[in-house]
């Protein structure tokens, strides 16, 4: 494997796994810094190369991590499938539908994984929710999630719009995302927020309210204008369950589960678990022949069709739409 791209992300998370991992061996890692691709090259015991290019033009590598910022991430995984490699690129898969549906296309076609790393969802946590819900909620009624982050760096990218900037794709995606994880059939975008920031454009902080063909609403709220929090809660007729530690749980940490019924509170701790390695482990199964989830393509692309609807309805002052129905003749990549 290859890295295009020292990001944070992936020299705090991802390179680390990779690097240990008995089914990978790490290659390289690309920066425009050739200087800063060696240092960290050297960290990993990998070589670093100047340029993402000079990267995909090696015939050592059957796969690359792209962390790139989300606006960079639908050109340079389309550069990656076309020299024929697996790729694995970080969340969002692109920062609008269209570009994902091209990508999960092209992939289909060249017969090569492509994945979106949405870590959370390869925890085991959220299964263990599923098989209590029944007992612990009933008839559910409400889901609420939230997902924010105090103000960050001036100079990330995460505040410049051509680089795909902005909350909602860099946090507000979780919410969206484990709402359709626990609600059902279609969903409608009743109402959406985001609030711009004049100085740069971007959207740094942002609501949902969604509603499934049950008549299951969804509230979502997100940003990076906040105190730390990281969180969902299902409520039904019968009690009401949240999960305090949602999205980035360490790999140490036993999440705590709680539930509220009538008279009763109880709290459940989960068996630890890495999320980190979970999904890597995943995605490098699949490249080597392995089976994917089933439904993984078209979850990709709900979730873009979800993303570009929140924006549409915050942009049109809450005109409901459709948030799952994709596009007729497209319901996933062939």
């Amino acid at each position: 494997m290859g890295v295009i791209g020292t990001a944070n992300i992936a020299i705090r998370r991802i390179m680390p796994v990779l690097a240990a991992h008995d089914r990978v061996d790490l290659v390289a890692v690309a920066s425009r810094d050739g200087a800063r691709a060696a240092r960290v090259g050297a960290r990993f015991g990998c070589e670093g190369v100047g340029g993402y290019e000079a990267l995909l033009e090696r015939e050592d590598l059957d796969a690359v991590y792209i962390p790139l910022p989300p606006g960079m991430h639908h050109e340079w995984a389309m550069r990656a499938l076309r020299s024929g490699k697996h790729v694995l690129v970080e969340k969002p898969m692109s920062d609008a539908y269209e570009k994902t549906l091209e990508l999960l296309t092209v992939a289909s076609r060249l017969g090569l994984v492509l994945a979106e790393n949405f870590m959370f969802l390869h925890h085991s946590q959220h299964a263990a929710v599923r098989a209590m819900l029944d007992g612990a909620v009933g008839g559910l009624r409400q889901f609420t999630g939230t997902f924010a982050v105090p103000p960050l760096a001036p100079g990330s990218f995460r505040y410049r719009p051509e680089l795909g900037g902005g909350a909602l794709l860099d946090v507000g995606v979780y919410p969206l995302r484990a709402a359709q994880l626990h609600l059902t059939g279609e969903l409608e975008v009743l109402g959406a927020f985001l609030r711009v920031d004049e100085a740069t454009g971007v959207d740094v902080a942002g609501s949902a309210l969604l509603c499934d063909e049950r008549g299951v609403t969804a509230q979502l709220d997100f940003g990076f204008e906040h105190s730390y929090r990281s969180m969902y809660a299902l409520w039904g007729d019968r009690g009401r369950l949240s999960v305090r530690r949602a999205f980035t749980p360490p790999e140490q940490l036993r999440p705590v589960v709680r539930v509220e019924q009538q008279d009763v509170v109880t709290e459940r701790a989960l068996p630890e678990d890495d999320q980190v390695f979970n999904a890597m482990d995943a995605f490098v199964r699949a490249a080597l022949g392995g089976a994917r989830p089933a439904g993984e393509e078209t979850a990709t692309l709900r979730q873009a069709l979800l993303v570009e609807r929140v924006r549409q309805v915050a942009r049109t002052a809450g005109v409901p739409a459709s948030a799952s129905r994709l596009p007729a003749g497209r319901s996933g990549a062939r």
